[in-house]
């Protein structure tokens, strides 16, 4: 038996769960996942090691229930650069194994069109750095109309003003969706998304 917030997920996640012998949330988990699946745009603060990826891709799923639905992707996640695109990667693998769930990563190092004739062939989840991300919205790369879910991973990296911009940029481009910025602490420069695309969020931490 699960206790909350665990109980509440998607079978799939739960199954996966139990199989990595993770059956009992940790305090960041137990404050952030409800606040999360509400639909909530959240500044989701920890320190390094407190389970914030773990609780980005259980939320990730749990908002695309574990299941494949049409072409455009519905979920974003904004990483610092190529490596940490590719860890992301690996660590959604266990997670999207036996579902229809299709993942995309898509980093500066690739081809831009490339990377536009594989995301319009249909993707659910796409994984990517900020400047490459902004490039692909001003060619029509990705479809935003359909994203319920935009996280950013360990975002003290948009203290860089070129990244800070991409994503003010990109923000601009997506009509609705929730927005969950996972970081060690919230600065001034990130309370400054309030302002943008972060209105009515609520911050949540491992405290």
């Amino acid at each position: 038996m699960f206790p909350k917030p665990f109980k509440k997920l998607h079978d799939h996640l739960k199954e996966t769960l139990e199989n990595r012998e993770i059956t009992t949330p940790n305090s960041l988990q137990i404050n952030s996942i409800p606040v999360i699946k509400s639909g909530i745009n959240t500044f989701c603060i920890a320190p390094a090691g407190s389970g914030k990826t773990t609780t980005l891709i259980l939320t990730t799923l749990q908002a695309l229930q574990c299941e494949a639905v049409g072409e455009a992707p519905r979920a974003v996640v904004l990483v610092e650069n190529k490596e940490k695109a590719l860890e992301m990667q690996d660590a959604f693998m266990p997670f999207t194994r036996r579902t229809s769930l299709r993942l995309y990563v898509a980093h500066e190092k690739m081809h831009i069109d490339l990377q536009k004739s594989e995301i319009l062939a249909g993707i659910d989840i796409l994984i990517s750095t900020p400047k490459n991300l902004n490039k692909l919205f001003l060619l029509n790369g990705v479809h935003t109309s359909q994203i319920k879910i935009f996280s950013v991973d360990d975002a003290d990296f948009l203290a860089q003003q070129s990244d800070y911009a991409a994503l003010l940029s990109i923000s601009q481009s997506i009509i609705k969706s929730q927005y969950v910025l996972y970081s060690e602490k919230l600065d001034a420069k990130l309370k400054r998304f309030e302002s943008y695309f972060m209105e009515y969020s609520k911050k949540v931490s491992d405290q």
